[in-house]
């Protein structure tokens, strides 16, 4: 099975749901000695065939695929908060002239069918991020020659993922943009510094670790690197790229200047998550209860009518702490001014 250890150029462009991580980015990773990942978050296995389709396509080398882990058990406790939360969302429902849905606990995000998928039509990394899979999905990738990553976020979540079989730990530190990688999502992770988690979990593991959040810069390759991880990954970095998805609005707030900070909230998804500081966050963040999917699916008719529009203030605009770097350059380019050398 692939190892990350077999790179040569130890970077990974990070799989980011919801349209950056595209085929032509994942070629732009693997053609420069990388690694590349589709975000599986949010499609279909139809719409998934035909992202893994396009990249077999344009990628010779090994690449992956990222799922979202579904939650186990409904919070039912937290129902009241939820439904406050829809009713303050009214106001924003009313002014984009759209309905807000009833929540549905039940939604998995297709995640057992894109896994049969993956299974049928194998890639080198499946990786898999909110929480451990499945001790037999774990078998049979395996069975397929299909090596396992699990995102975890501190030394507790990786000790699980080790157990649970997984071949790589991609562990997210605190300054990463977009979602949060706990296996608990009302976990409030601590914000200990990116490499010296790498230190700490590198010392109980011989796994690969690839390491992941807010890097955005060279010297930040070098030291995680010789803190111990096998590879580093990037994200935000990437997201003005020509290869990556990103709308034109989030590409432009990333550099426009209007937007100066981010914050982890709650308040699109119900999962903590960083973006740019906008007016939804402002408005929303404090009362968004800790309930993935339902929130998130109550947003998204907000967000979709907010990216009709292009308002840029009800988007969420995800971002790492190194947002201001990245820059609207090809792919390769920017791994190249990312790599160790």
């Amino acid at each position: 099975m692939f190892s990350f250890a077999e790179l040569a150029l130890p970077l990974v462009a990070a799989p980011m749901a919801g349209g950056p991580s595209t085929p032509a980015l994942v070629a732009a990773a693997a053609n420069a000695g990388g690694f590349g990942f589709l975000g599986a978050g949010y499609l279909s296995r139809d719409a998934l065939e035909v992202q893994l389709r396009a990249a077999r396509e344009r990628v010779a080398g090994p690449w992956g695929v990222n799922l979202f882990v579904p939650a186990e058990h409904p919070r039912t406790e937290l129902l009241p908060q939820l439904l406050a939360y829809r009713d303050q969302l009214r106001t924003d429902a009313q002014n984009y002239g759209v309905e807000l849905p009833e929540p549905d606990p039940s939604d998995t995000d297709d995640y057992d069918n894109k896994l049969e998928l993956l299974l049928e039509q194998s890639v080198a990394v499946v990786s898999f991020t909110f929480g451990l899979p499945r001790a037999d999905a774990v078998v049979r990738l395996h069975e397929v020659g299909t090596a396992v990553a699990i995102t975890v976020t501190n030394p507790a979540e990786a000790l699980a993922a080790v157990e649970r079989g997984a071949d790589t730990l991609v562990l997210q530190g605190a300054n990463a943009g977009g979602h949060r990688g706990t296996h608990d999502a009302t976990a409030i992770p601590d914000g200990t510094p990116l490499t010296e988690l790498v230190r700490i979990v590198s010392a109980s593991t011989t796994l690969p670790i690839v390491a992941a959040g807010g890097v955005a810069a060279r010297e930040q390759v070098r030291e995680l690197l010789a803190a111990g991880a096998t590879a580093v990954a990037v994200g935000t970095a990437l997201l003005r790229t020509p290869e990556c998805g990103t709308s034109d609005a989030h590409k432009n707030a990333l550099v426009s200047g209007e937007f100066t900070e981010t914050r982890v909230t709650r308040a699109f998804s119900g999962r903590l998550a960083r973006a740019l500081v906008n007016r939804f966050v402002l408005d929303h963040d404090a009362a968004a209860p800790a309930l993935y999917p339902e929130v998130n699916q109550l947003a998204r008719p907000l967000r979709a009518a907010a990216a009709r529009l292009g308002d840029v203030g009800g988007l969420s605009l995800w971002a790492g702490t190194g947002y201001a770097s990245a820059r609207a350059e090809s792919a390769a380019t920017v791994l190249s001014s990312l790599a160790p050398r």
